[in-house]
């Protein structure tokens, strides 16, 4: 029974911070009395601060006893957020506030080399805690975004022509081997989803689609307020919905597939026969600098984006379409044309409800959400710390 108390009252500040004990009784059940006794605890465990909110302190001066809110202690557990696209890795370490502490990237050849990439990952991951001073006892987790399918059920990779290499393969497993402590994965878009619902674009949001134009195109759900990812996982894959029947083929076999169109690699093919083809930057330098060529391709690219979306905003109704990815970079550019076709392809009622917008995250999007991940479980992960012989 303590550490059930402990559990809802932890959980109740980690979801609310800078609650009052009279809150916590509210949103918890338990007797105001209980929640002072597990709060001492708490603090005692050096896992919670007694603080005054904002403008507390001048407000109340000489009108008696102020009132005393509860937050976690930020720097008393951290998480760790792991990024794997189709070429990078990208590693991240937050507090328990969700404020990132060190950070590492590196390039990387992922499609093929399944055992290289966690590797590579595990080694950005110390060198990330030893960056930012923090010791592997005190992490509680690790959340791994991964740019491709898996079975809920087992944690294999369920990819062939997505990430050929890792077919049957479970990172879930791998990194926890690896690391050392709990590891749970996502879709990288499924986590960009998740990033932008609690970090960013998406705050307060609870029926949104994250879409992810990137080296893979793919989309997160996050519906009742909740990530979905469906049967097998595979809800959110819009980058493999037919949009150009007589397109090319798509590395996942079929052909058409949005990622062949909406992709900044696939954009830049566009422009081959007019220009040497541009690549990352150079590409969103020809876009801000009015070049009609490159804006002709990213407005395609956000056509067909678009019409992709404007199914899922007729099926799910979100209140929110946040776009991420490097090509969300084009700004109005790209996303104009999205609005304009969901508009023109989508119920009135639907489309009219669907605000588009740009994340705010950025490349950051993914990472932070596998963070987030961890974070989730951080009220868990505290009461098994007090439970612990010291």
């Amino acid at each position: 029974m303590r550490d059930l108390n402990r559990l809802r009252v932890i959980e109740s500040i980690h979801l609310h911070p800078g609650s009052s004990r009279t809150d916590i009784a509210r949103r918890t059940g338990l007797s105001r009395g209980t929640v002072s006794s597990v709060a001492e605890e708490l603090d005692q465990a050096e896992l919670i601060r007694e603080h005054e909110a904002p403008g507390e302190e001048q407000r109340h001066r000489g009108t008696g006893r102020r009132p005393t809110l509860l937050s976690l202690v930020p720097g008393a557990a951290f998480a760790v957020g792991i990024d794997i696209g189709h070429q990078h890795v990208r590693v991240i370490v937050c507090d328990l506030a969700g404020e990132p502490v060190a950070e590492q990237w590196s390039r990387a050849q992922v499609d093929e080399a399944p055992s290289a990439t966690l590797d590579l990952a595990h080694d950005l991951v110390r060198r990330a805690l030893r960056e930012a001073a923090v010791a592997p006892r005190r992490v509680i987790g690790a959340g791994i975004g991964l740019a491709a399918p898996f079975d809920p059920a087992t944690g294999e990779i369920r990819a062939d022509g997505i990430l050929p290499g890792w077919q049957g393969v479970v990172p879930e497993t791998e990194m926890r081997r690896r690391l050392g402590m709990p590891v749970q994965l996502a879709n990288d878009a499924d986590a960009g989803a998740l990033g932008e619902n609690v970090f960013g674009a998406g705050q307060g949001v609870s029926d949104m689609t994250y879409i992810r134009l990137s080296a893979g195109v793919g989309a997160g759900l996050i519906l009742g307020g909740r990530p979905y990812g469906g049967a097998r996982g595979i809800a959110g894959e819009v980058g493999h919905v037919c949009v150009k029947p007589d397109g090319v083929i798509c590395r996942c076999g079929n052909r058409g597939c949005l990622e062949t169109v909406a992709s900044p690699v696939a954009v830049a093919r566009q422009l081959e026969h007019v220009i040497e083809a541009p690549a990352g930057e150079e590409l969103l330098g020809l876009i801000a600098a009015g070049d009609r060529r490159a804006l002709r391709a990213v407005a395609d690219a956000g056509e067909a984006v678009g019409f992709a979306l404007s199914a899922v905003v007729n099926v799910l109704n979100p209140e929110l379409v946040v776009v991420g990815g490097e090509l969300a970079a084009a700004g109005d550019a790209l996303l104009d044309p999205i609005r304009a076709t969901i508009h023109r392809h989508s119920l009135a009622g639907a489309a009219t409800t669907a605000r588009v917008i740009t994340g705010v995250l950025g490349d950051r999007a993914e990472v932070l959400g596998a963070a987030a991940l961890a974070l989730a479980r951080s009220p868990a992960a505290l009461v098994e710390r007090m439970r612990a012989p010291a």
